[in-house]
């Protein structure tokens, strides 16, 4: 299943790299706000190639990103990953939003037993 999401870039972060058995990588998380009645942000891994094509986002820029969600399990505990595999700029109207309904739908406040992620915890919140 793939998912798109439309919003404006807000943030570039670092550029992560390094090197592992099977050669050398690097990613970097890419920040947007959605564009609904009440905007979420989004942080967005963009890994090799995809890294070379947000290097000239500006904040601001429109951007619809075709997104694949994982999650997976480390000591009991679940990390969930939003990996960009398309990204095209400009107007959410130019491109097929087939699937931003299919986002939106599951695109709601968590559910009172949601396992967070080793950076937050239920009563520690950075705001």
């Amino acid at each position: 299943m793939s998912l798109e999401v439309s919003g404006q870039v807000i943030k570039l972060l670092p550029e992560q790299s390094g090197q592992s058995q099977r050669g050398p990588w690097k990613k970097q998380d890419m920040i947007i706000e959605t564009n609904e009645q009440y905007p979420k942000k989004i942080a967005i891994t963009c890994w090799g190639d995809k890294v070379d094509e947000i290097q000239n986002l500006a904040p601001g820029t429109q951007v619809t990103v075709a997104i694949n969600i994982e999650s997976r399990e480390y000591n009991e505990r679940w990390y969930t990953d939003i990996k960009a595999w398309r990204i095209q700029t400009g107007s959410p109207q130019a491109v097929d939003n087939t699937n931003t309904a299919s986002f939106n739908a599951i695109n709601e406040d968590p559910p009172a037993d949601t396992v967070f992620s080793a950076d937050e915890t239920e009563g520690d919140l950075p705001f």
